[in-house]
C-alpha cells in the first residue's frame, strides 16, 4: 500500500483537493453551466433535446436558442451527453436530485474524473520531455492548480473537457505510431479527436495541426499500416461527429447549424463571420496575452516558460513537436483576438484558450529539465508556478466568475472576498468550519504536493527564493490599473456570494 500511494498518491491528492471545493452560487445564474445542466435533465428526465420545461420563463437565459417552438441550449452538447447516464441511474435509484446535486453530479462527471484521469496520462506522456519526476509533477501540479485548467474542471463549462479531449487524442495517436500502444489506439484517438468539437466548436481548429503532425509521424511507416491507421482515426472521429451533425438537425433543422445560429440573445455577435470571427483587435491581442484582469501570461505566469521551451526541443531534434504546439497556441490567441465577444462574459481568464494549454506543457517540462541542475533559474520558474497557483486556487476557492467590470479581479475582488470572510462552498464549510479555516485542507494538500518536488529540485533555498520572489509578484500586481468606483460592482454581487453561505 505504501508503494501504491508513492506511485499514485499525488493525482489521489489532486482529486481530494478538487473534490474538497463546489463553487457553485445559484443566484448568479451562470449563462454557461444553466443550459448544460438543463439538457442532461431534458435528455434524461424527458428523452428530448428541448429544455423548455427547465427554463423559468419568468427569468430569462442569454445562452439559450429558440427554434421549431422549442428552447435548447446553444452549445454543443458532449459534456451533457457525458453525464446523461449517470443522472439517470442516480434518478432511478433515489428520484430526480435537486438542481445542487444535479450541478455538482455534472461538474463531477465531466470535469473532476476527466481531468484527474487526464493527469495520470500527462505524467506518462511528459517523461519522454522531462525523466526526472520531481520535475513532472511540479509541471502537473502548475497545470492543474495555477491554469484554468482548475476553473474549468470545477465548473460545467466545457474548455477543460475538449482540451482533454483533443490533447488526448493527440497522445494517443503519438502512442501508437511509436508502437507503444496497440494499432487500435488510433481508433481511441479519433473517437477522442471527434470529441472535441461535440464537446466544444472551437476544438476543431486545434484538429488540423494535430492532423497534420499525425501524418507527418506516419510518414516513414509502411503503405499498409499508414492506411489502416488513418483509416482507424477517420472511422474514430466520424463517429462523435455523426452525432453532433445528427443533433444538429434535430434541434436547428440543418446538420450545418449550430445553437449559435439560433441565438437571439447574442445574435448581434454569433451572426458575425464565422463564430464571431471578425478582425484582429490590437486590444484583445493585449488583454488576452498580459492584460491585468484577462491576460493568459499575467495570471499563468509560469506559462512564459513555454516560450525558451520551444527553442529546447528545436535544439533536442523535437522539431515536430514544437512546430505543432507552437501553432496550437498561436492559432487560439489569434481566434480569441479576433472575436467580436473576445471578454466572454463572467470568467476567470480567456477562457477560449483553455484547450491550447496542454500543448505547453511539454516545452515546459523540457526547459525545466534543462535547468536542473540550475538554482536561481529554477527558483525564478517555481515563483511564477506559485503565482499561478495563488491566484487560481484562491479565486476557484472564493469565486470563480471575474465580471468584466473588474480592471484588477484578484486584488479588488478575491483578496477582497477572503478579507471579508466569503469563500465558496465546500466540504469544510459544508460541515460547520468558519470560512478561512476551511480552506486549510486545501492547503494542506497543495503543500504536500508541492513541497516534496521543491526540495528534492533545490532544497529549502529553493522553496525560500520562490517564496520571497512570489509574493513579491503578487504584490506588484496590485499596482495594476484600477476599477473607477470598485466598491459598486463588489456590493452588487456580494448577495449572490452571501446567499451560497447558507
Amino acid at each position: 500500500m505504501k508503494s501504491w500511494l508513492g506511485r499514485h498518491g499525488w493525482w489521489l491528492a489532486i482529486a481530494a483537493a478538487y473534490l474538497y471545493l463546489f463553487p457553485h452560487f445559484p443566484e448568479i445564474r451562470s449563462a454557461n453551466e444553466l443550459p448544460r445542466v438543463y439538457l442532461v435533465q431534458a435528455m434524461a428526465d424527458d428523452g428530448t433535446f428541448a429544455i423548455d420545461r427547465h427554463v423559468d420563463p419568468t427569468r430569462p437565459l442569454a445562452d439559450v436558442s429558440p427554434a421549431n417552438g422549442h428552447q435548447y441550449s446553444n452549445k454543443a452538447p458532449g459534456s451533457s451527453m457525458l453525464v446523461v447516464p449517470v443522472y439517470w441511474v442516480v434518478s432511478k435509484l433515489g428520484g430526480p436530485p435537486s438542481f445542487g446535486v444535479a450541478m455538482w453530479l455534472c461538474r463531477v462527471i465531466s470535469g473532476v474524473i476527466p481531468a484527474v484521469l487526464f493527469l495520470a496520462l500527462l505524467a506518462r506522456f511528459l517523461a519522454r520531455f522531462a525523466p526526472d519526476p520531481d520535475i513532472r509533477r511540479l509541471v502537473l501540479v502548475a497545470y492543474a492548480f495555477g491554469s484554468m485548467a482548475m476553473t474549468y474542471s470545477l465548473l460545467f463549462i466545457a474548455h477543460q473537457l475538449s482540451a482533454i479531449c483533443v490533447a488526448a487524442a493527440w497522445i494517443y495517436a503519438l502512442d501508437a505510431a511509436a508502437r507503444q500502444r496497440p494499432t487500435r489506439a488510433f481508433f481511441v484517438a479519433g473517437v477522442l479527436a471527434g470529441c472535441g468539437p461535440l464537446v466544444d466548436y472551437q476544438a476543431a481548429f486545434a484538429l488540423v495541426p494535430l492532423g497534420i503532425h499525425i501524418v507527418f509521424v506516419l510518414r516513414r511507416h509502411p503503405r499498409l499500416e499508414l492506411a489502416r491507421a488513418l483509416g482507424l482515426l477517420v472511422l474514430g472521429a466520424a463517429i462523435p461527429i455523426a452525432i453532433l451533425l445528427a443533433y444538429h438537425a434535430v434541434c436547428f433543422g440543418s446538420p450545418l447549424r449550430t445553437g449559435y445560429d439560433a441565438s437571439q440573445t447574442f445574435a448581434v455577435y454569433h451572426q458575425q463571420g464565422f463564430l464571431g470571427i471578425t478582425k484582429l483587435r490590437a486590444e484583445a491581442f493585449w488583454g488576452t496575452t498580459v492584460g491585468a484582469h484577462f491576460g493568459l501570461f499575467t495570471l499563468s505566469p509560469w506559462l512564459l516558460l513555454a516560450l525558451p521551451g520551444f527553442v529546447t526541443l528545436w535544439r533536442r531534434g523535437m522539431r515536430d513537436i514544437a512546430i505543432t504546439c507552437g501553432a496550437i497556441l498561436v492559432i487560439y490567441i489569434l481566434f480569441i483576438a479576433s472575436i467580436n465577444f473576445w471578454r466572454g462574459g463572467w470568467s476567470v481568464g480567456p477562457r477560449y484558450i483553455t484547450i491550447a494549454l496542454p500543448f505547453l506543457l511539454p516545452p515546459i517540462a523540457a526547459q525545466l529539465e534543462a535547468w536542473r541542475a540550475r538554482l536561481v533559474p529554477l527558483a525564478l520558474a517555481a515563483a511564477l508556478i506559485l503565482v499561478g497557483i495563488a491566484i487560481f486556487t484562491l479565486t476557484t476557492a472564493t469565486f470563480p466568475y471575474w465580471p468584466e467590470v473588474f480592471a484588477n479581479p484578484f486584488h479588488e475582488l478575491t483578496l477582497r472576498l477572503l478579507r471579508d470572510g466569503l469563500v465558496a462552498p465546500n466540504a469544510g464549510t459544508w460541515i460547520g468550519l468558519p470560512a478561512l479555516v476551511s480552506l486549510i485542507p486545501l492547503t494542506v494538500i497543495l503543500g504536500a504536493l508541492l513541497g516534496p518536488a521543491l526540495r528534492a529540485l533545490g532544497g529549502w533555498r529553493m522553496f525560500a527564493i520562490a517564496s520571497v520572489v512570489a509574493f513579491g509578484v503578487l504584490l506588484a500586481y496590485r499596482w495594476f490599473p484600477s476599477t473607477h468606483k470598485a466598491d459598486e460592482p463588489y456590493r452588487r454581487i456580494l448577495p449572490a456570494i452571501r446567499a451560497a453561505q447558507l
